[in-house]
């Protein structure tokens, strides 16, 4: 697996998300999970992703389990912010100090590790300057409870405000091929200061898989059906779009998952996207994806059947925009 540089921070060109394995897209399996990291380790993919958030806590205690024998293999991230997720998909947050240290021991313990490499602000909060947020979190790296530092969804201006008080390394926001406003507006920011980016979502909360039929049968309690571009006609377009690319995969001969990752890698050196599962089968299709090399004919031709701003629908809903781009 190539290696890329968020900051000065080394991470596998891919990473893995691991929400899915404790809430929100259908039931779980921990020791399925477990195996997903472990084969993810095997193949080169070190860049694991969590957040205190996820699962009330669960999911920091299940990698934690994943990785207690193979601390030394793994570049660790995990986020603090939100306190949680209310009805509506509203987002209550807390960005002060005294909650950031708090959460940090928290997270340790959970983990049953003695640092993380890379700590994010998961989500802003308004009430509390960005400046003091970071200052905090500063405090944390030179205590060696943190390495380096990250933000999750800010704008630019925020994302040169915080750089300014302590370096900042890794920038997560969702980004894909069906998702690309943060490419024009900060993402160019990012590589302007140095920073990595490291997009969550990025195969489009699986309209660009290739699982067609899935989408169009979700689950109850699935996630998904909350969002806008799950729902209704904006799923019916958005279904015909991700089929456009199926046909470009099918053409070059691999598969849509990895057309829509390989897009997003071939962007710029310092993206790492970070696709989430909880099935080795398909932790292994999106391994696959660092090794594909698109030609600018081929990326020219993606972004051309799938035009920016061409998806139907919101990314999240009006509650979970609020809590974006601040």
């Amino acid at each position: 697996m190539d290696k890329r540089k968020l900051g000065e921070l080394e991470v596998s060109a891919l990473g893995l998300g691991c929400m899915g394995m404790s809430e929100v897209y259908g039931p779980v399996d921990d020791a399925e999970s477990i195996r997903v990291i472990h084969r993810a380790l095997e193949l080169g993919v070190n860049f694991l992703d969590t957040s205190d958030v996820y699962g009330d806590g669960h999911n920091e205690e299940l990698v934690g389990r994943a990785i207690a024998d193979r601390r030394d293999q793994v570049v660790l991230a995990t986020k603090f912010g939100i306190r949680r997720v209310v009805g509506g998909g509203v987002v209550e947050t807390d960005n002060t100090p005294e909650y950031a240290r708090a959460a940090i021991d928290r997270s340790l313990a959970r983990l049953k590790v003695d640092a993380v490499d890379l700590y994010y602000l998961h989500r802003r909060d308004p009430a509390v300057p960005i400046e003091e947020a970071v200052g905090a979190m500063g405090e944390l790296v030179t205590a060696g409870k943190v390495r380096y530092l990250g933000l999750s969804e800010v704008n630019a201006d925020t994302l040169r405000a915080a750089h300014a008080t302590h370096p900042i390394s890794a920038l997560q926001s969702e980004y894909s091929l069906f998702n690309r406003d943060f490419a024009a507006s900060v993402l160019p920011v990012a590589l302007e200061l140095g920073i990595g980016v490291v997009p969550y979502s990025p195969v489009g909360r699986g309209l660009l898989t290739g699982d067609l039929d899935t989408l169009r049968n979700l689950p109850d309690g699935d996630f998904r059906l909350m969002l806008p571009q799950f729902q209704g006609e904006n799923l019916g377009r958005n279904i015909a779009l991700a089929e456009r690319v199926h046909g470009i995969a099918k053409t070059i001969g691999v598969t849509p998952v990895q057309v829509a990752l390989a897009w997003l890698l071939a962007q710029d050196e310092h993206i790492a996207p970070i696709p989430g599962t909880k099935r080795v089968k398909y932790l292994e299709e999106n391994a696959g994806a660092a090794a594909v090399r698109l030609t600018e004919a081929q990326l020219a031709e993606i972004t051309s059947v799938v035009p920016a701003g061409s998806v139907s629908g919101d990314r999240y809903t009006p509650a979970g925009l609020a809590a974006v781009n601040l």
